[in-house]
């Protein structure tokens, strides 16, 4: 039984070829009509499949029934082939060239769509840091109290001051008093002048200038631009300062024109001497600040949380050698706005500045020490002193509640009052302690 049985066109074999028993197997039961032998006319297609052995998912250790084709009948017609290429007919080309567009056109929207995505989402260039902001602000959207809105609120009326002399030009800040181009600025930017000076405006824009006067002794000088429709500042009241409110302070550092710089307020009624050689002494009870202040600065403004001026910038302390040049350690000094204002008027209005008297000198030989009040060297009959009952011998310990432990504590914050205030002395006599109320001045020189 080792050919093929050419009776039923059955071949038994096993996976590697072994030749089965002929026939089928025991109790195999066939499906389908009766398979005619191989090659004979008018034979059937066998149910069976043709090419099993090559059937991947088949058990290999189960026998296979494999039908071996036959010749095709001579009379019979040929099996209907499709020719891809046949009118009429979807070619094959084309059938693959749709699906391929349509995958290539798919893809290439996707891939833009993606990109697009990564870009907006801040992946275009790389790792995406940070949490993406819930509304993005407004552009320059400032809150007028804000640092920045105080800043653009003042900056207008914060010019640069030069001023030609005989050792060439200076250079210091000021700022717009009155619309018709009043500016205050310290007089030392302008002492020493010998031609006429003139102003940098916040905008880049110049214009003349002329000294209208100045007050050596309280550093202050006003000048008038040609100009109108200016935009002057808003003035505040250096009176109701307190340690720790915030400040500002502009003008034109190291000639840096529109510098703003941040701080607080240091200290109040800081006594100040100071002057150049061979010039006047200036005594005034300052507002100290940490704010950065620089050689420029000299003449700009000090300004609140609100955007009012509150002094002008004058002196600051430093820690180099005489005749170096000195920068900000933060200790910078401004004349209270109050008193700046009030010797402005009277320049404007008289030409010049009055002077706020006690009636009494202070220092000498009378001098206490150990920094327990100011002893009054002589008083003037006449003088306001006098007329509160003070004599010479007597030691100032408070003036308006402020110590006095320096002769210049009391030079300096007398002149910070207008002539005509009434002020407060606490004072000793020997072991005493009393009160007086005082009657301030102007020195009738």
């Amino acid at each position: 039984m080792g050919g093929t049985d050419v009776t039923d066109g059955w071949d038994w074999r096993q996976p590697g070829g072994t030749p089965a028993s002929a026939g089928p197997p025991a109790g195999a039961t066939p499906v389908g009509p009766p398979t005619a032998p191989h090659g004979a006319p008018g034979g059937t297609t066998s149910p069976w499949w043709s090419d099993a052995l090559a059937d991947p998912w088949r058990d290999p250790y189960a026998p296979a029934a494999v039908v071996i084709p036959g010749a095709p009948d001579a009379g019979a017609a040929p099996e209907p082939v499709s020719d891809p290429d046949a009118p009429g007919r979807p070619r094959l080309r084309q059938l693959l060239l749709v699906p391929l567009i349509t995958a290539l056109l798919a893809g290439s929207l996707g891939g833009a769509l993606g990109y697009a995505f990564a870009v907006r989402g801040g992946a275009g260039g790389g790792v995406a840091l940070g949490a993406r902001p819930a509304e993005a602000p407004g552009l320059a959207q400032r809150r007028p109290e804000s640092l920045a809105g105080v800043a653009e609120k003042v900056l207008p009326s914060v010019v640069t001051v030069r001023v030609s002399s005989l050792g060439g030009v200076s250079e210091g800040s000021g700022f717009i008093a009155s619309a018709d181009g009043h500016v205050i600025t310290n007089d030392h930017v302008v002492s020493g002048a010998t031609g006429r000076a003139s102003v940098v405006f916040n905008d880049g824009s110049t214009a003349p200038a002329t000294v209208v006067g100045q007050d050596p002794e309280s550093d202050i000088a006003v000048i008038k631009v040609s100009r109108t429709g200016l935009r002057p500042v808003e003035f505040g009241d250096s009176d109701a300062l307190a340690v720790g409110d915030p400040v500002l302070a502009f003008g034109s550092p190291l000639s840096l024109a529109n510098t703003v710089t941040a701080g607080i307020v240091s200290a109040l009624d800081r006594t100040m001497q100071a002057g150049e050689p061979g010039g006047p002494v200036r005594y005034y009870a300052a507002i100290q600040t940490d704010a950065a202040v620089n050689h420029g600065n000299s003449g700009g403004p000090l300004v609140d949380s609100a955007g009012r001026v509150i002094g002008v910038n004058s002196t600051i302390k430093s820690l180099v050698a005489e005749g170096q040049e000195a920068g900000n350690i933060g200790l910078a000094f401004a004349i209270p706005i109050n008193q700046a204002k009030r010797i402005t008027q009277d320049i404007i209005g008289t030409g010049k500045a009055r002077r706020t008297v006690i009636g009494a000198q202070v220092g000498g030989a009378g001098t206490v020490t150990g920094g327990a009040g100011v002893r009054l060297a002589a008083v003037e009959p006449s003088g306001p002193a006098a007329g509160a009952g003070l004599k010479a011998g007597d030691v100032i310990l408070k003036l308006n509640g402020r110590p006095m432990t320096e002769p210049t504590d009391l030079i300096a914050l007398v002149r910070k009052f207008a002539p005509g205030s009434v002020v407060t002395v606490e004072y000793r006599r020997g072991s005493a302690r009393q009160n007086t109320s005082v009657t301030l001045a102007a020195d009738a020189k």
